[in-house]
């Protein structure tokens, strides 16, 4: 879509550029800035000029940019030990856009934009992720994409703040693995994910996107029962109803995803 209040475009090289005039928005992917009507920019920082490194390696893990493409995050080349690494593709699959899109639309502009159904906010929150936020004062505050994401379109950066990463932590990323989602449609944004994930210690978590307007997760000292788990879901709050799936629905499949994902980590 045209954003034909636009009168100003500036690429960022430096924390400083970062800094917003009146009506200024920030622009990385720009799938969603772009997609419909916006109150009226009247100009766009591009973010993806700051030349972050989509992915690094780090002591304490892995730090993804928040200009990471989807693509670059998905075809991330398995790591030795990395149980969890088939979640970045199965995550990146879980949203409903093409290849073209995946090309474009940044790791953290999915989570920002904070969707019930956001695949990288289903990752993240599946693997302890913390987020990274750059402060208007020029200092940062870490949190957990968990706590960051607080309602379907809805988080807690406030004025000025910028994404500037996420870090996934070594101890997650060890971690086994398992993962389900269900839409109405094949071709259907996701009604449920649920994930699950297994420490080397016996520690157990389980996570609940897309079916509930906030993540939910869910954790243990070992892995529990299947009518625990199960029981555990259908307490959660936040099911909704849209043209997609009611309420009702989305609580029942989610224990039945969440059953499934229990099997495949005791087995």
């Amino acid at each position: 879509m045209d954003l034909n209040t636009v009168g100003s475009y500036r690429p960022a090289h430096t924390r400083s550029d970062l800094a917003l005039t009146e009506g200024e928005r920030i622009l990385a992917g720009g799938t969603w800035l772009f997609s419909e009507p916006l109150a009226a920019p009247a100009g766009l920082v591009d973010l993806t000029t700051m030349g972050w490194p989509p992915l690094e390696r780090t002591p304490d893990g892995l730090r993804i940019a928040a200009t990471c493409t989807i693509a670059e995050l998905a075809n991330l080349a398995p790591v030795a030990g990395w149980g969890a690494h088939p979640l970045f593709r199965q995550c990146a699959e879980a949203l409903l856009a093409s290849f073209k899109i995946w090309n474009v639309a940044t790791v953290g502009g999915n989570i920002c934009r904070a969707f019930a159904a956001a695949g990288m906010v289903s990752l993240c929150t599946s693997l302890d992720a913390v987020a990274v936020v750059w402060t208007p004062d020029g200092g940062e505050r870490r949190l957990s994409v968990e706590s960051l994401v607080v309602g379907d379109g809805a988080n807690t950066l406030l004025p000025g703040e910028v994404l500037r990463a996420v870090d996934i932590p070594t101890r997650a990323l060890r971690a086994r693995t398992a993962f389900r989602k269900i839409a109405l449609v094949d071709l259907g944004r996701s009604a449920a994910v649920v994930i699950g994930r297994v420490h080397e210690g016996g520690e157990a978590v389980v996570s609940v996107t897309a079916a509930v307007t906030r993540p939910a997760v869910l954790r243990y000292d070992a892995l529990p029962s299947a009518d625990r788990v199960v029981a555990d879901v259908a307490a959660l709050d936040g099911y909704y109803t849209d043209p997609l799936g009611a309420a009702d629905w989305r609580r029942h499949v989610s224990g039945v995803l969440a059953r499934a994902v229990r099997e495949e980590l005791a087995g």
